[in-house]
């Protein structure tokens, strides 16, 4: 890979290499040493630290933002997702005027400012070396507690994410931290995102290393592991342990079972196309103004919400509901219909609010609905609860593409470890369906190739994102044109131009080789 390693425009690492936040003549020595000590790759005690402070900052923004919303549900109706008690006209208005509302303040925000989510996450991430702006986090945090107050059908997962990662990254700039630490950062924040929300510790860490970082590496582990407990503690000790579903009984998974697992794998998976598709099909009706999208969003979700209460929000009550068998095939069935198309429409046209919530539903609901019509053709009795499980594991791993945060998310929730075996088969048959029969790599990778950026194809910004330019030995010093004489060598394709800030005035050029890579990984 480093033998094909392209040269970098000097504009593009400038731009890499300014440190963020403080001026250097303002930071004390001792700062200085921990940020120059952040730019290697085994700063494992300097990035624990980081992942303490922003696990804690991180979980008390998403605090914050969860209150300002689930208070006041609680005090109208006794439960935050009780919408089913409201009456029909209140049904309707609630999400129609939400949305409204929310296209009216926010109609004449620039564009830019109104990237949110995961997808932004990401797309700041792999471009921007994890530099979140401000302006998008206030945004999201505003936009998402009307959304969710007014009983849009969206999740809380998804902004989580991006204020638990912004948050951190703001830390990271305050302190002019190394541009390659800032990754860890933003892996932190999510991890504490997803934890504080889900109230699921491993699920936040396996979420951040393979969704966020897209990597696995000893060094990340520990503080996103650190950030996410954190999250976690912080959140149970406001909420308690508000999201978990009691499954008393004991699955034991016979041969028999396993082709109504592959079965059911591949209608899971074929559901999350359907899910992709949709929500990609109205993502590209951003040209459209802010107002008339969500004014779309807000009169299709409350037309539907009449009838089908259980799509307002993201439907948890139901998801219980199903896996205590008490809701029909019928209802089953509606649900997942009408979830999935209300919650493409939102999520896919701008709604402030994520999709991970709502996938689980979906996937449950459909699990219920599965058990109910083939249950009977199986020659061993099928526990409606294992097919609910099944559901929530694939739809959640296939729409996300990323079936180990699915699985452990589940189990997590759910408290069966019985359920590891036929979750782990079941998920790969449902990411298989969606990634190989239909080309698509999860939601997230689809919104970023639409919007051009391809962060699945673009190996070697990756790898010189981790490492610090004060890490890597410079081979020499050089002027700009004595650089560009030596791009133009037979070796320029194993050159990096990098720009060395040795004092206040203007950064000189060096020159890091192939060989100073190789010698600092003792490859």
């Amino acid at each position: 890979m480093l033998a094909e390693m392209r040269i970098c425009s000097w504009q593009s690492i400038t731009q890499r290499a300014k440190p963020l936040g403080l001026n250097k003549s303002h930071l004390t020595e001792s700062v200085e040493d921990f940020r120059e000590r952040l730019s290697h790759s085994d700063a494992l005690p300097q990035l624990v630290s980081l992942g303490v402070i922003s696990g804690i900052l991180a979980a008390l923004i998403i605090v914050g933002f969860r209150w300002l919303f689930e208070t006041p549900l609680l005090m109208a109706m006794g439960d935050s997702e009780g919408f089913g008690s409201l009456t029909r006209p209140a049904r309707f208005l609630l999400p129609c005027l939400g949305a409204i509302g929310l296209g009216l303040v926010f109609n004449t925000v620039d564009p830019a400012t109104m990237r949110v989510s995961v997808s932004h996450v990401l797309e700041r991430l792999h471009n921007n070396n994890g530099a979140l702006p401000f302006r998008n986090i206030v945004v999201q945090f505003c936009g998402g507690v009307i959304a969710l107050l007014s009983a849009q059908s969206v999740g809380r997962e998804s902004p989580c994410v991006h204020l638990g990662a912004g948050t951190a990254s703001q830390l990271g700039q305050w302190l002019g931290l190394p541009r390659n630490s800032l990754r860890t950062l933003v892996a932190c924040g999510a991890a504490a995102g997803i934890s504080a929300s889900f109230n699921t510790p491993m699920a936040g860490v396996i979420f951040a290393m393979e969704v966020i970082l897209m990597e696995y590496t000893i060094v990340g582990f520990i503080p996103v592991i650190v950030a996410s407990v954190l999250g976690a503690v912080i959140s149970q000790l406001v909420f308690g342990s508000d999201i978990s579903f009691d499954v008393d009984t004991r699955i034991g998974v016979e041969v028999a079972v396993i082709p109504y697992m592959l079965v059911a794998g591949l209608i899971f998976g074929i559901a999350a196309v359907a899910f992709t598709q949709l929500h990609m099909l109205f993502f590209r009706l951003h040209r459209y103004s802010l107002l008339l999208r969500f004014t779309v969003i807000g009169v299709v979700t409350g037309l539907i919400a009449v009838f089908v209460p259980e799509i307002m929000r993201t439907g948890y009550d139901t998801l219980a509901d199903a896996l205590n068998g008490v809701l029909t095939l019928e209802i089953l069935l509606l649900v997942v219909l009408a979830k999935l198309a209300v919650t493409a429409l939102a999520t896919g046209l701008g709604m402030f609010g994520g999709l991970i919530g709502p996938s689980l539903v979906i996937g449950g609901c459909l699990g219920g609905a599965l058990v109910l019509i083939g249950g009977d053709l199986m020659p061993v009795a099928i526990d409606p609860k294992f097919s609910v499980l099944l559901g929530m594991v694939a739809m959640m791993g296939a729409v996300l593409n990323a079936p180990m945060a699915a699985l452990v998310a589940t189990l997590e929730l759910s408290h069966s470890p019985e359920m590891i075996f036929p979750s782990m088969l079941t998920v790969v048959v449902a990411c298989l369906t969606l990634k190989q029969r239909f080309g698509s790599e999860g939601v997230f990778t689809e919104q970023l190739r639409h919007q051009g950026h391809d962060i699945l194809s673009d190996h070697g910004k990756g790898f010189l994102s981790r490492v610090g330019v004060d890490s890597v030995e410079i081979d020499s010093l050089a002027s700009l044109h004595e650089a560009s004489n030596r791009l133009r060598s037979p070796e320029a394709e194993a050159l990096v131009v990098v720009p060395v800030i040795k004092s206040e005035a203007k950064p000189v050029l060096g020159v890091i080789t192939k060989t100073n890579i190789l010698n600092y990984y003792g490859m």
